[in-house]
């Protein structure tokens, strides 16, 4: 057991780290004001390499698992909104890579990401207006019409829906199947029938694109379906016989693969709400001395750090478990996600505690990173369907 990071290791997290103290720090505040996309700093992000392909290849070839958790981390702690702009890709790469066939991942994967010069981002579009975190009870249909499939359906909080270049959505073939009835498709932004609704306006990664994504008679090529006609025909064909897959459904799938990435981002924001408060109650006086000296604070500091610590542990871990071949048999992924999902609204809350009424204002960043910290309680899984996710491996 070694925790040590090997140099290459601490090379990508300074790195990471510079580029967000550079590039997203200064302008999180803006763009958290105006709700833009952040188009510049994906760029800035693109031309050093840290959005594209390859930094997801190097995650897939490493050992330890921690290229991404390393990278996420830093990034997050740079800003939430920003980094979900920035990695938001890296949710439907993930869908393309565990389906897709290696002509589909090799034609689709480079215009999810575009050039340095010209970066685009995908969008994975699953969630519906009557099915959140049920992914099994999706409505978006899809019906084979000769050399095309049609599809028809509303996807709602979506990543990267305004401006998606490339999609990959979920739709279902067969109702009666259930979710072992669904399939994944790949929509260019181009195909006939596809359009971005609304934007949403947030209370937190208000820099990231949260839309809904509509498809009415949207037609496209049936060699479109994510894995290949032949593969969809035969899990279809187990299905209607009863045989079981022993698989959960794509989407659930393409979860459980990222949820260590997104715990990463979860501590990240935790850590930035910790070392600010930190930094704040040495400089701040109160009763002739700085508040760091009062027991209290000492004891909320002592708590908030500790948490951070057990989130990025169970991140950790569930990385390197992911990385070496080894199942999550006690959903160790759901655990990194819920935890370090809940530490980062504790600690940002309590982050605020330190700062007291200046944490409530916007002239400090804690009240951001709170706002920012919610939404990981709620999405790729919320709280409540991490537990459920865990149980369920403790008892059967």
């Amino acid at each position: 057991m070694d925790f040590s990071l090997s140099e290459d290791q601490v090379e990508l997290k300074k790195w990471a780290h510079e580029f967000a103290e550079k590039e997203i720090r200064p302008v999180a505040a803006e763009y958290d004001e105006s709700e833009e996309f952040p188009w510049p700093v994906v760029k800035k992000a693109a031309e050093a390499g840290l959005y594209s392909v390859d930094i997801y290849l190097q995650a897939q070839q490493d050992p330890t698992g921690m290229t991404l958790p390393l990278i996420m981390e830093e990034t997050f702690w740079g800003c939430a909104g920003i980094g979900l702009a920035i990695f938001g890709t890296g949710l439907p790469l993930s869908a393309l890579a565990a389906v897709g066939t290696p002509e589909q991942l090799f034609e689709w994967a480079p215009k999810m990401f575009g050039t340095p010069e010209k970066p685009e981002v995908g969008a994975f579009a699953v969630t519906e207006p009557q099915a959140g975190s049920d992914v099994r009870n999706l409505r978006t249909r899809a019906v084979r019409d000769g050399d095309e499939w049609v599809l028809n359906g509303t996807k709602v909080f979506i990543t990267n829906g305004q401006y998606a270049n490339v999609y990959v959505v979920v739709a279902t073939v067969d109702p009666e199947l259930g979710h072992r009835g669904q399939a994944s498709f790949i929509i260019s932004r181009d195909d006939p029938g596809i359009r971005p609704g609304k934007k949403e306006k947030k209370l937190g990664i208000r820099a990231s694109d949260t839309s809904e994504v509509i498809l009415e008679d949207c037609r496209i090529p049936a060699d479109r379906v994510l894995g290949g006609l032949d593969k969809l025909e035969g899990k279809l064909e187990k299905a209607r016989k009863g045989e079981s897959s022993g698989r959960a459904s794509a989407a659930l799938r393409t979860f459980e693969v990222t949820r260590p990435a997104v715990a990463a981002q979860a501590t990240g924001i935790a850590r930035a709400a910790l070392e600010f408060a930190i930094d704040y109650a040495k400089e701040r006086k109160a009763f002739g001395v700085p508040i760091a000296q009062h027991q209290s604070i000492q004891n909320t500091l002592a708590d908030m750090a500790t948490e951070v610590e057990c989130a990025r542990l169970l991140v950790h871990r569930a990385a390197w478990l992911a990385a070496s071949g080894r199942p999550f048999e006690k959903a160790e992924g759901s655990m990194s996600k819920l935890k370090a999902g809940e530490v980062a609204v504790k600690v940002t809350e309590q982050a605020i505690q330190v700062l007291g009424g200046y944490g409530f204002i916007k002239d400090f960043p804690v009240e951001k990173w709170y706002r920012d910290s919610k939404i990981y309680t709620l999405f790729e899984g919320t709280s409540e369907i991490q537990r459920m996710v865990i149980a369920r491996a403790l008892i059967g």
